[in-house]
């Protein structure tokens, strides 16, 4: 039978802020797994602490919620653990940007191959509305009453420059426009980065839908090309250059080269978990008794 959005649907009720930007995402994310023909079982969502770490209890595949920013060490050791999996991360801009920044650094660079949807608000939602890596400028929240004065981290500057072989920024907003990204980020062989403009309808009221609409413009309609590295990190620093006036959206960059999984060669063959291995673990167990 084929795949249907409503597959993907659960029976427990969202218990995100009415307007949230999660709802718009995890739409889009279903879409897309729908549009793929993934079955549930083939699906894995891992996520961290903060609002978007509800959305593995949201979607109906597997899942895990995992320590606030160790959201991509978890997600790794699935796809390691079973190649064959879907896997799909999602964190926030804190949890990601922020508490797990190191982690992000380092799965860019392995290339391992699985997607990461890091719903951006400009915010920690959660916690009620502290300044979080991608707060802007002058922006002011419980912990910058006097307006943020660090320089926001630029995650999709930082992808391409980091490793990601696939990186893309969506609108919470625009969810046919974000599934499509999704499904590419899915198909993509390699470490792909899917940064969402996220809006927090309670505690940001700077970045708001309004905010966003009026500024957000999609690559495609300009002929960007994706495969090319450099007009790609132009387009990464368009945001700050025209003091955020523009906000491209879309397909920054792409290419193709082996993975992590790629290189192990314990793990090309068959999946590690489909290894059979037999380990007596009687004499370690004696040990602690």
């Amino acid at each position: 039978m084929a795949v249907t959005i409503k597959d993907f649907d659960v029976k427990e009720k969202m218990q995100w802020c009415p307007g949230c930007g999660n709802f718009g995402l995890i739409t889009a994310l279903k879409g897309a797994l729908a549009d793929l023909g993934k079955d549930q079982s083939e699906v894995v969502v891992v996520t961290g602490i903060g609002c978007s770490g509800k959305t593995s209890h949201y979607i109906n595949t597997y899942g895990f919620e995992s320590l606030h920013g160790r959201t991509l060490p978890v997600a790794s050791a699935v796809k390691l653990a079973n190649t064959d999996l879907t896997v799909i991360a999602e964190g926030g801009d804190g949890d990601g940007y922020g508490i797990g920044i190191q982690h992000f650094i380092h799965i860019m660079r392995r290339n391992y191959d699985l997607t990461y949807l890091v719903h951006n608000n400009e915010i920690y939602g959660l916690t009620t509305g502290q300044a979080s890596p991608t707060s802007l400028l002058g922006m002011k929240t419980k912990t910058t009453p006097w307006g943020v004065i660090e320089t926001p981290f630029n995650p999709i500057l930082s992808a391409i420059n980091g490793g990601a072989t696939y990186v893309a920024r969506g609108f919470a907003g625009e969810p046919a426009h974000l599934k499509e990204l999704i499904k590419g980020a899915i198909e993509h062989k390699g470490f792909s980065l899917v940064d969402i403009f996220q809006p927090c309808v309670t505690f940001n009221k700077l970045n708001t839908y309004e905010w966003f609409r009026e500024r957000v413009y999609k690559l495609e309609d300009m002929g960007h090309k994706p495969t090319d590295k450099k007009a790609a990190l132009e387009k990464a620093e368009e945001d700050t250059k025209t003091d955020y006036k523009k906000c491209p959206i879309g397909l920054f960059y792409k290419e193709e080269k082996p993975t992590y999984e790629d290189l192990l060669p314990q793990i090309k063959g068959k999946p590690l978990v489909k290894h059979g291995l037999k380990i007596d673990l009687s004499k370690a167990y004696e040990e602690f008794m």
